[in-house]
């Protein structure tokens, strides 16, 4: 077992995959949409606008989906970790084949 009275932070990866069912997905866009509207975001310096980013949320139920999972969720209340970032992808079709930690895969 690793030192657990080391005195410097240690950066740990944790790997996740969620599966969902989208059972209402203009319900889904609706959210991802006000969210994005909500967010404090300063569109001069970004490639589009308000109006054409809320576009391509509507026109894509999977990056809806990516806009609105919120990762840092998954380890609230653990105590003695602090979430250093992450990011959260969707992608329409079958999941990528990951094996699981201690598959043979």
């Amino acid at each position: 077992m690793e030192n657990l009275h080391a005195s410097a932070p240690l950066t740990l990866h944790l790997y996740c995959r969620v599966d969902v069912l989208v059972t209402d997905p203009h319900a889904l866009v609706d959210r991802a949409v006000a969210e994005l509207r909500d967010a404090d975001v300063d569109w001069s310096t970004e490639d589009d606008d308000l109006d054409s980013a809320a576009g391509e949320l509507r026109g894509s139920i999977a990056d809806s989906l990516g806009a609105v999972a919120d990762i840092s969720r998954l380890i609230e209340g653990v105590p003695g970790i602090e979430f250093r970032g992450g990011w959260c992808r969707a992608e329409p079709g079958p999941p990528r084949e990951i094996p699981a930690p201690g598959s043979r895969k």
